[in-house]
């Protein structure tokens, strides 16, 4: 899917194309491309004189060729967004490559996105342009802009798991944790430490980015403040990503630790019952070991009697260990 972004009286329009005609008809500031196809990629190539590298969006790509400038001034930058998904959190690779003058379509700079799927971080973006006048100028600031609404979407995640491992921790803290139940947090505790970790990696990317595009001095003065502010907002989500793991690694020995509760349970059940049995055992040793033949031939009352001292001797026990408490 190919997808360009002009501007028009300060906002940011959309324009879905589907031939090689439609894309000479604009000026675009941002060229999006999303699981482009070979023929896309030749429109690109052809009407821009813009090659897109086959590994742009490799996931293995070194780190050294995540961040580069080429010498006829094109800046290439890859970067991983968030996906907040309930059933498959995830970071997509996206590929950046800003053309700051492009003297054959008379632009002063297109920004060009290479993507597999959709970005949440996409869309926030798109529908602030398109409703605020005057917040983007050019492809510069579309590209921090874009780093912005990211570091704001991970805020935005970080405040959903907050109130996730709220829940959790009243599941946890209000006791009578079952083993079901124990597991069942233990498997929400461990999505949302992933989702963190997820977390802390996106930002530290988009640190990487931002300080690169204020390295390279491509920047005028009130973007280089905006990419100092988004730092700034970066630094503190590091703090409540570190925050979020001490809160995780708390709930989790917590969790733990009611289940190692709900086990020595059932070993002191099974060692009262141990102790308990030991007099009745012994008195029915001794009893057998007594006589020549079968007990009923010589004493008619053995058994009862042999029965009767068995559950009193087992009883005694018992009645020790509940006045002692050790029964509840």
């Amino acid at each position: 899917m190919l997808n360009i972004f002009t501007l028009v009286n300060g906002r940011l329009f959309q324009e879905e194309i589907e031939s090689l005609e439609e894309l000479t008809r604009f000026q675009p500031i941002w060229v999006d491309l999303q699981a482009p196809t070979v023929e896309e990629k030749r429109w690109i190539e052809q009407h821009y004189n813009l090659s897109i590298p086959d590994n742009a969006m490799d996931d293995d790509i070194e780190e050294s060729a995540r961040f580069y400038e080429e010498d006829n001034g094109e800046m290439h930058i890859r970067s991983d967004f968030l996906i907040d998904d309930d059933a498959d959190p995830r970071s997509v690779r996206v590929a950046f490559i800003l053309n700051q003058h492009n003297a054959q379509l008379k632009s002063q700079g297109v920004l060009f996105s290479i993507h597999d799927e959709d970005v949440p971080v996409f869309r926030l973006l798109r529908m602030r342009a398109r409703r605020a006048p005057g917040l983007i100028e050019d492809a510069k600031e579309v590209l921090l802009k874009l780093f912005d609404a990211d570091a704001e979407y991970s805020a935005d995640t970080l405040e959903n798991i907050y109130d996730e491992l709220e829940k959790a921790s009243r599941q946890v803290l209000a006791g009578g944790v079952t083993d079901a139940l124990a597991g069942a947090v233990l498997a929400a505790i461990a999505r949302q430490e992933d989702l963190n970790g997820r977390i802390r990696r996106n930002v530290m990317d988009t640190r990487r980015a931002v300080s690169f595009m204020m390295r390279s001095k491509m920047l005028n003065a009130g973007q280089f403040e905006q990419a100092r502010q988004i730092l700034r907002d970066i630094e503190s989500l590091d703090n409540h990503t570190a925050f979020l793991f001490e809160k995780i690694n708390f709930l989790m020995a917590a969790t733990v630790g009611f289940i190692n509760i709900n086990q020595n349970k059932i070993i002191k059940i099974f060692s009262v019952a141990s102790v308990a049995l030991l007099p009745p055992t012994l008195i029915a040793s001794v009893y057998g070991m007594n006589f020549k033949f079968m007990p009923e031939l010589d004493w008619v009352l053995g058994y009862p009697y042999a029965v009767l001292l068995m559950l009193l001797s087992a009883l005694g026990p018992m009645w020790y260990f509940r006045r002692r408490g050790w029964l509840k």
